[in-house]
């Protein structure tokens, strides 16, 4: 006599998983945001290295970016 188990409920829909993805790409936005800022050798340019755009503007995406990873995990599908 084997019972058969309820199915798992699905832990996440399509529509979470469009949120993650715009969450993904907004983090990589804020990580091509910080990268760059090359140097010739033995010379420092302390404005290309601490640029408002490194310091400022690509981790306040990169937090965006991973708050709306957040949202998307914690978003609970629609009942119909």
């Amino acid at each position: 006599m084997s019972e058969k188990k309820p199915p798992l409920p699905v832990l996440f829909t399509k529509d979470n998983y469009m949120w993650m993805l715009i969450g993904a790409v907004v983090v990589a936005l804020g990580l091509l945001l910080m990268a760059g800022g090359k140097n010739a050798p033995n010379e420092f340019d302390y404005n290309v290295v601490y640029s408002t755009r490194r310091i400022t503007i690509a981790p306040i995406v990169i937090v965006l970016g991973l708050l709306i990873e957040i949202y998307a995990i914690f978003k609970k599908p629609k009942q119909a």
